[in-house]
């Protein structure tokens, strides 16, 4: 029986050998890639054609391929080649023109642009405006909501807040204060329908009301435990009293900063005579407009959304209940926020938006 033509020899080239080792072992690179850089480096150890298609289960053909694309190319010749695509229909001045047209016009009839609006405007297809819509980010239906500070000691009060985060006293313990208010008890008129393979959770779109409390909560910057009252109102009697709260359970040798917005409550004259009266109390207010900067407004957006929002309940006795679980469980495995903003981080961005703002006109 006659014997095909024999192969050539395939040697290495300097500086291979590493690099297809490498490949070969990868776990992250295309599999395509890896089984070529294992048939090359077999060839180069002197195995057949059939021997490494039977060990590998691939043809012989596959092999001789990728043996003769090293011989003739390298380690380039491993890569798969660009393949021709159908030809682009839109140049990029049209491009950037559509993209141009959705930020900067509104249409007549609208007050944004629509995927549809503007493939109608521009002659251009649906799904091509779609893809350039999605390419460039693009989102003309939605909005963001914001409010720039105007408080005129913005600076030293984003400073000074921001320095506590970073850099908190020593022998000290920082609290982040709030309320959240008229918390309602909600009580579905129907059963909620349980979510299923395929489906979410229904539930019925009207509610009895019955009643509400005020969530007063004090969140330890440093080790993300929270403190917290429910009660009926939120005057400067239920302020005082969270207040006193705070006070018991704080070891007396520590000073406390407490980090509070500009709310009437929180500036009461009752208040600040309670806290004249007691020199390890250091307070310190958010800006106007910037209830961001205080830390607890992030935990009241935890238990909204885990504890309140899609409860249904029969009682404000049932909502309370269900507040200090949360919390008790929550408080069993605390965790702190991580807050990484520096101050002048914050202010080259606001100082950004405003000039945003400038230029823009309405």
């Amino acid at each position: 029986m006659s014997r095909g033509p024999s192969l050539a020899p395939l040697v290495l080239a300097e500086g291979d050998q590493a690099q297809l080792q490498t490949l070969a072992h990868s776990r992250s690179l295309p599999h395509g890639l890896v089984r070529r850089a294992q048939i090359v480096l077999a060839c180069a150890e002197g195995e057949s054609n059939a021997s490494i298609a039977r060990r590998l289960k691939l043809s012989q053909m596959t092999v001789g391929k990728w043996r003769k694309r090293y011989l003739q190319q390298g380690l380039q010749g491993l890569h798969d080649e660009l393949r021709p695509g159908r030809p682009r229909c839109h140049e990029d001045a049209r491009v950037a023109e559509v993209i141009r047209t959705a930020l900067q016009s509104q249409p007549a009839h609208a007050t944004h642009w629509s995927i549809r609006a503007m493939a109608a405007h521009t002659g251009i297809s649906k799904s091509t405006v779609a893809r350039w819509f999605s390419l460039f980010g693009i989102q003309p239906h939605r909005q963001r909501h914001f409010k720039l500070s105007t408080d005129p000691f913005f600076i030293e009060k984003v400073r000074d807040i921001v320095g506590l985060y970073l850099n908190p006293p020593d022998h000290a313990v920082v609290l982040c204060v709030d309320e959240k208010s008229q918390i309602q008890a909600l009580q579905r008129t129907q059963p909620m329908l349980p979510m299923g393979l395929g489906y979410v959770e229904g539930v019925t779109h009207d509610y009895i009301r019955h009643g509400t409390t005020t969530l007063f909560a004090a969140l330890d910057v440093a080790t993300g435990a929270v403190l917290t009252q429910c009660r009926r109102r939120h005057r400067h009697q239920e302020f005082l009293a969270f207040l006193r709260h705070i006070d018991r359970n704080v070891p007396r040798e520590m000073d406390i900063h407490l980090v509070i917005d500009n709310y009437a409550t929180h500036k009461h004259a009752k208040v600040k005579a309670w806290l004249a009266k007691r020199p390890r109390y250091h307070v310190h207010y958010t800006p106007t407009y910037a209830s961001w900067l205080n830390q607890v407004e992030r935990w009241f957006g935890l238990i909204t959304q885990q504890a309140i929002r899609r409860g249904t309940f029969s009682s404000v006795k049932q909502l309370t209940a269900k507040i200090e679980r949360f919390v008790n469980q929550y408080n069993a495995n605390t965790r702190p926020f991580v807050w990484t903003a520096t101050a002048d981080s914050i202010l080259e961005k606001v100082e950004r938006l405003s000039k945003l703002i400038s230029g823009t006109r309405h």
